[in-house]
């Protein structure tokens, strides 16, 4: 019989690692690579939301895109800031009716209302941006200047007329966003799909939005694997200018990929008979319950335009 070796008999005590006085950094790569993979997230979470049985989930879809379409124009159209809290208040009361986690949804509306209908607008509030009655004082200058073609007053102040439309620019955005997070999330995006042809959208547009909509889940996996994949092969830090050129490779890399898997599913959709038209099945008649809504849709639509 053979010996073992004698360093294989030695017993050595286990000493567990002390804590660490580093701190571990993340990259922005792989933040940006853990948002995407959290938008995969939210896609499969939204389609599983859409299969709640609630009295909106089971609405027809055409009811509620010819809803929300028509909701989308009179956010458009309010010129006052009552009506659009009031329409803010009324899609909050559907989304507590849909039966939906509303603290995480609104999480996401705010942000987005914060960003484009806040931040984007927020010098516009200011009297050398848009003229209009003072309201307060925010900085005195020792004299007016001009900066890069602006007139700078020797007093800046918050205006009435700038403060009301960064209010309704607001208002507007999450409205929008939240009425769109309300039909995805009551609405499986096929049924989607089917309404939108029903409504004469062009078979070209239907087509290409399905398309999109499913590769983008594809898209986002590939794109994390690859990353993962790069990840894994590396023992130590990467230059700043070798990981720039290897994502400027990847980029390139995805983009055949993407113009070579759309050729191939078109060449497959012809071979199996395709010819540019969309057929729909599955569709089934509106119900009693789909008239009522939407008669309910059309009279809310009309009191708020009224307002």
């Amino acid at each position: 019989m053979t010996a073992l070796p004698e360093f294989l008999l030695d017993r050595h005590p286990l000493h567990p690692p002390g804590p660490s006085k580093h701190v571990v950094s993340v990259t922005f790569l792989d933040k940006g690579i853990h948002r995407l993979s959290r938008i995969v997230q939210s896609g499969y979470a939204h389609w599983d939301l859409a299969q709640r049985d609630s009295v909106l989930h089971r609405l027809d879809a055409r009811v509620k895109v010819l809803f929300v379409a028509l909701f989308l124009v009179i956010v458009s159209l309010k010129r006052t800031i009552a009506p659009e809290a009031g329409i803010a208040a009324f899609v909050l009361a559907l989304f507590l009716a849909s039966r939906l986690d509303v603290l995480t949804i609104y999480k996401r509306v705010l942000a987005v209302g914060l960003v484009f209908g806040v931040l984007v607008p927020f010098p516009a509030m200011f009297n050398f941006l848009s003229d209009g009655e003072p309201l307060f004082p925010v900085v005195h200058l020792a004299r007016p200047y001009e900066l890069w073609g602006y007139h700078l007053p020797q007093s800046i102040v918050v205006t009435r007329e700038g403060l009301h439309g960064i209010a309704m620019l607001f208002l507007r955005v999450t409205n929008s966003v939240a009425l769109t997070i309300w039909l995805m999330d009551t609405t499986p995006f096929t049924d989607i799909a089917k309404a939108l042809r029903m409504f004469r959208v062009p078979d070209t547009f239907v087509m290409v939005i399905t398309l999109s909509y499913k590769y983008l889940f594809v898209f986002t996996r590939t794109v994390e694997e690859i990353h993962l994949a790069k990840k894994s092969r590396l023992l130590g830090k990467v230059r700043g200018r070798e990981a720039r050129s290897w994502a400027a490779e990847r980029m390139t890399f995805l983009y055949r990929k993407t113009q070579m898997r759309y050729e191939e599913i078109f060449k497959v959709m012809v071979a199996r008979g395709f010819t540019g038209d969309v057929k729909l099945y599955g569709l089934r008649r509106a119900a009693a319950s789909d008239w009522w809504a939407a008669g309910a849709a059309l009279g809310a639509g009309v009191l708020f335009l009224r307002w």
